[in-house]
């Protein structure tokens, strides 16, 4: 019986790490704010964004809130059409697609000030297209195992973006396929107890 539950318990962790998103906190330990020059081009520059990750926004909804905006919207600070508006002060919102996703504070002058958010999911390459290039030969064999055709982001002009913190994106179950995954995994765990 032993060993039985022994596999169960593999078939579990397999099946737990090849379904868990990402939350990432918005603006780490600022959270959503104009206070403190929060760089949110930078933060996001910092992180590697999939489909299934969740931005937690963080906020006071006295003063602040969350829109979902068009990209024209976004880099026009246009808060007058949003797509999805949040106002709760504590806001999680599933990437659920590839492609840019666009986020402001609604309240005036604060996307001036620059609270607002791109978030990018880069899309994936087609089969034809070629992988080797000249940075992605020059990258580490560790990073090009993990994102082998997806280029670095791209350095803002006039700021440094800081180092990645290891501990910013806390594991979640965030989407229809990892809670998909997560039970097929444990029902062929289970078949295998079972049968054997």
């Amino acid at each position: 019986m032993a060993p039985s539950l022994s596999m169960l318990v593999l078939f579990l962790f397999l099946g737990l790490g090849s379904s868990m998103g990402e939350v990432y906190k918005v603006g780490d330990s600022a959270g959503w704010t104009i206070l403190g020059n929060v760089n949110y081009t930078a933060w996001a520059s910092s992180k590697k964004f999939k489909v299934g990750d969740v931005l937690m926004f963080e906020y006071d909804s006295q003063f602040h809130n969350v829109l979902e905006v068009s990209k024209d919207d976004y880099h026009a600070c246009n808060n007058g059409s949003p797509l999805t508006t949040y106002s709760t002060g504590n806001d999680s919102i599933t990437i659920k697609r590839r492609g840019h996703h666009f986020f402001l504070c609604g309240f005036p002058g604060h996307c001036a000030a620059g609270q607002k958010l791109d978030v990018r999911i880069p899309k994936l390459r087609s089969s034809g297209a070629t992988a080797s290039s000249p940075a992605a030969a020059a990258s580490s064999p560790a990073s090009s195992l993990v994102v082998p055709s997806v280029p670095p982001p791209s350095p803002s002009i006039g700021t440094s973006s800081p180092s990645p913190r290891p501990n910013s994106a806390i594991p979640a179950f965030t989407n229809f396929s990892s809670r998909v995954t997560l039970i097929v995994t444990f029902v062929v765990a289970m078949f295998y107890v079972f049968t054997c």
